[in-house]
């Protein structure tokens, strides 16, 4: 079965509007873990980042104009989600449960989504010095509906696709991605702690957006 059906079987009773929830930060700090736990919490899928099946089909020596490819693939990825969800999402009722046990049974309507174009153009900048304008485009037409910018406070754990173990430029990474959630107008929030500190702030913030 296609990456397209699979979706279309687990989603193709939606029953509310789509929300649309963004994992972001510096390697090794947890994203797709949280991702994965949320998508669990919430019964639902969550959209994988491009990048990590890119470089380990065409290798770790990228160039600019790789990051332009991923983060094309990013978007249609990200895309395959939105189009399957959002036509039958449309027309559904916006009332929420205030209990929790009944959100989880309800909220196939929220797409958690590891790593946007914010990831992209942090990465472009950071070993590049430039970002392609496709990506500042997309950056400008794309909406979501809540970030999560994860913490450094994590131990950096080594795998084979990342690049910065030591502390002075995960700092720097961390306040590039800080800077640009302040100065964006989407809501946002800073998750820290250790791996069950990091899931209960994320849920607790995710069911205030829910219940809205």
């Amino acid at each position: 079965m296609g990456r397209r059906n699979i979706l279309l079987s687990h989603f193709g009773n939606l029953p509310l509007m789509l929300k649309k929830l963004v994992i972001i930060g510096p390697e090794s700090t947890g994203k797709s873990t949280l991702c994965e736990q949320l998508a669990q919490h919430y019964n639902t899928l969550w959209c994988r980042e491009y990048a990590r099946e890119y470089l380990l089909k065409n290798g770790t020596k990228y160039s600019y104009d790789d990051l332009l490819t991923i983060a094309k693939g990013q978007i249609e990825l990200e895309e395959n989600y939105e189009s399957l969800v959002g036509s039958s999402a449309s027309g559904a009722q916006s009332q929420h449960s205030k209990n929790d046990s009944e959100l989880r049974t309800r909220n196939l309507q929220l797409l958690f989504i590891d790593t946007n174009m914010y990831v992209m153009k942090v990465w472009c900048e950071f070993v590049f010095g430039k970002c392609h304008q496709y990506i500042l485009d997309q950056i400008a037409k794309r909406k979501y509906d809540l970030y999560l910018l994860c913490n450094i406070d994590l131990p950096w754990t080594h795998d084979e696709l990342r690049e910065y173990p030591d502390l002075e430029r995960r700092q720097k990474l961390y306040d590039m991605y800080k800077d640009l959630m302040i100065n964006q107008p989407v809501p946002w929030v800073e998750i820290g702690g250790n791996s069950e500190q990091r899931l209960n702030k994320a849920i607790k913030t995710v069911n205030s957006l829910i219940k809205e």
